[in-house]
């Protein structure tokens, strides 16, 4: 199996959920962070890293002033920094499996951020984490790594996904997964 397993696909299709869901089966030291939204009245207002062992940032927001945008959200890359990078410094580290969600235009600011996560790729721990969907260069390259076995989820195939995971982190890291991108 790939020592990484990202995945892709349209926002909203349950990306994170499954790497939770399938962080629940596990019985893995794992480490690293997760995205959220931060929403009020209903409206998206910007996104939240909160890491595994309960540290949290705000990444992005509509009233940041920054010179990093991405659309109407101003990106904190000194948040993402110390909160998110930290984790997964940490997790290459000390822990079996490094959580990355996700690797995408507002984590790619940040050239450690790029860096950690390159490390971890090629450091030998298994890396489980999203990875935008849209082509970006770092993204696109990260796509390509040998290491790295990327499955596009949808809605429909959402639970063939999840045993997916599951399945790759019960398995050793030697082989080859089903990556979606073969035919079948």
């Amino acid at each position: 199996m790939k020592q990484a397993f990202l995945l892709t696909g349209e926002p909203g299709v349950g990306k994170t959920t499954l790497i939770r869901q399938a962080l629940e089966h596990a019985r893995i030291r794992a480490g690293g962070f997760f995205t959220e939204e931060i929403r009020a009245g209903g409206v998206r207002q910007g996104f939240r890293i909160t890491t595994l062992d309960g540290q949290s940032a705000i990444l992005a927001h509509t009233d940041f002033k920054s010179p990093y945008r991405v659309s109407k959200y101003g990106v904190d890359v000194t948040g993402l920094d110390s909160v998110g990078v930290t984790a997964l410094k940490a997790a290459v580290r000390d822990r079996d499996l490094v959580v990355v969600d996700e690797i995408g235009k507002m984590e790619l600011f940040s050239p450690s951020f790029k860096d950690t996560v390159l490390q971890a790729l090629d450091g030998g721990k298994r890396v489980l984490g999203t990875i935008m969907f849209a082509s970006h260069p770092v993204a696109d390259d990260i796509k390509r790594h040998p290491n790295v076995a990327v499955v596009s989820v949808t809605r429909a195939n959402r639970e063939q996904v999840l045993s997916q995971i599951v399945s790759w982190l019960d398995a050793p890291v030697d082989g080859d997964i089903d990556d979606g991108r073969r035919e079948t």
